[in-house]
């Protein structure tokens, strides 16, 4: 028997429609290369409509992969909807991959377009002579100075919305499990690998944002996503602010320290969302400005250290929300929640709690299991294993044929490469990626943890942790560190502070003084750019006595 129930399709046309509705006085503010420009979701969805209307013109097909190459802006924005709305998959570029990574996800998306934000051009340009199978390069002029390129396929956005009527998107999608956005992982090993969103993953991971053991996202917010629109789609938050009604605050091309303070304090700012290079980047940058606004930083992408959330809470009285997720899961995973049950906790256990990867959300369903019997493992904090999850947001598999059959267990949950444990209460607690874990002596040690430990010290900006070949041990930590500025802190400064923390047999072999830890695309620590910097290296523990 079945329930007697209406059956509306979850799909993104009816967030744009509540979007409109409700919420069209309502503002979205854009920083350009020319400025700050202001709007409202109004205007936002009369120009989403008017460029779905131009989308058909242009002869697109109806699934058609429509590529975006551009900053946190309301024209992305308008994309992010008109695309997925008009029946089409919607696939963000990352702009920070390396050339041969973008023509590659390029090409084997078969993206018929592409829109381009100006200032981007010197970036893309140089791809149009290779990317043949492009039929259309729309520019997005953001004020830049840029020339266009003299190509035939190129178009202006602005004229190409200009006469367009306003589409009627009602019944454009009838699926939900129609095919909305493409997202393609970072490509740490082997090429990128396509994650396909659906309209029903999109929508269902939207409401979860605005959940209060979420992000909280409501109509009273103001939000700043720091968080690339071309990472995972910003987190879904553009998707979340249709939902919720919050103002949002587009960053644009600029997004210096200084900068996003001066949105914050500008626009009042309730809402932020970033990976943890940002919060450090922007702490010293806070004393003395009005920032009472803000009352939640959420931080993910990477770990979040305990002594940046504790530098927060000194500088402005509120501690970084640690978030976890991961392309093939849209992105949210977990999300640490300050449960009633550690309330009564001391001070700095309740903060350490704080600082794990925190709780599913409703969805979402954890497991952490043994990689060599394959057994479940019990949620007591202790027990440690490969994490694995699944939900109606998590990718089943990858997209155009991408095989990884190490990726996805038999019984169809996702094997997520980090290796965790989980607490009683459901707080996952991740101890690494499994191809970072320092195996010594037949023994694990996590990077992860080290480098939070290291980055406890006052003098110290940044701390990268990698395993290094050891004759007698297999593998050693080597500390990769990074001064803050105007200190001289030395390599015994840093056991020194490790020793009352950590095991004694986990103190790094060496400490390297570096002046930048190298980022991925998205802004992570790149360990294997590290790995390969230090390739041949050798250990001073290892090398042969003078």
């Amino acid at each position: 028997m079945y329930g007697l129930m209406q059956n509306s399709p979850l799909t993104i046309n009816s967030l744009l429609r509540r979007c409109e509705q409700y919420f069209g006085t309502k503002r979205i503010v854009t920083r350009t290369v020319g400025g700050i420009q202001h709007s409202t979701y109004a205007d936002f969805a009369d120009r989403t409509r008017r460029l779905a209307t131009a989308l058909d013109g242009l002869g697109l097909a109806p699934d058609a992969r429509v590529a975006t190459f551009g900053w946190n802006t309301q024209r992305h924005m308008e994309l992010y909807f008109a695309v997925p709305c008009t029946g089409r998959v919607l696939h963000t570029l990352n702009i920070r991959l390396f050339p041969d990574q973008l023509d590659y996800i390029v090409e084997h998306a078969q993206d018929e377009a592409v829109f381009v934000d100006r200032s981007l051009l010197p970036v893309f340009a140089p791809h149009l002579k290779t990317l043949t199978g492009l039929r259309y390069v729309v520019i997005m002029d953001d004020g830049a100075a840029h020339d266009y390129p003299d190509d035939p396929r190129v178009l202006d956005y602005e004229a190409l919305i200009a006469d367009a009527a306003p589409a009627d998107l009602d019944g454009r999608v009838i699926d939900e499990e129609q095919a909305a956005a493409l997202c393609y992982t970072s490509g740490t090993t082997g090429n990128p690998k396509g994650v396909l969103y659906s309209h029903r993953s999109t929508w269902l991971h939207s409401q979860v944002l605005t959940g209060v053991d979420s992000f909280g996202l409501s109509v009273r917010d103001v939000l700043l996503p720091v968080v690339p629109m071309f990472h995972v789609n910003a987190w879904g938050l553009p998707y979340a602010v249709a939902v919720s009604g919050a103002d949002m605050i587009m960053p644009g091309p600029d997004l210096s320290p200084g900068a996003l303070v001066e949105l914050i304090e500008g626009e009042r700012v309730t809402v932020a969302a970033g990976v943890p290079t940002i919060w450090m980047a922007m702490l010293p940058m806070l004393a003395g400005r009005d920032v009472a606004s803000l009352n939640r930083i959420i931080s993910g992408g990477s770990a979040t250290p305990l002594s940046l959330s504790d530098a927060y809470e000194a500088a402005i009285g509120i501690r970084l929300t640690s978030a976890w997720g991961m392309t093939e899961m849209s992105p949210l995973g977990s999300l640490a929640i300050a449960r009633p049950e550690i309330d009564g906790l001391p001070v700095a256990q309740r903060n350490a709690v704080l600082a794990t990867a925190g709780i599913a959300p409703n969805g979402v369903e954890m497991r952490i299991v043994d990689s060599d019997t394959e057994e479940v493992l019990p949620w007591d904090d202790q027990a440690v294993g490969e994490l694995h999850v699944r939900g109606p947001w998590v990718a089943a598999e990858y997209f155009g044929g991408q095989e990884d059959d190490e990726r996805f267990a038999p019984d169809g949950w996702l094997r997520t490469g980090d290796v965790a444990a989980i607490s009683a209460l459901g707080y996952a607690r991740l101890v690494d990626r499994s191809k970072d874990l320092v195996k010594s002596g037949g023994e694990w040690i996590s990077s992860v943890d080290l480098e939070n430990a290291i980055m406890g010290h006052p003098d110290v900006a940044e701390a990268a942790v990698i395993a290094m070949p050891h004759p007698k041990w297999s593998e050693r930590p080597m500390a990769c560190v990074v001064r803050r500025p105007g200190t001289e802190v030395s390599e015994q400064a840093i056991l020194d502070h490790l020793r009352p923390l950590v095991a004694s047999w986990w103190l790094p072999d060496e400490v390297v003084f570096v002046a930048e830890i190298p980022k991925t695309s998205v802004g992570k620590f790149s360990k294997r750019t590290l790995r390969d910097q230090f390739a041949g290296h050798v250990l001073a523990t290892a090398k042969d006595p003078a």
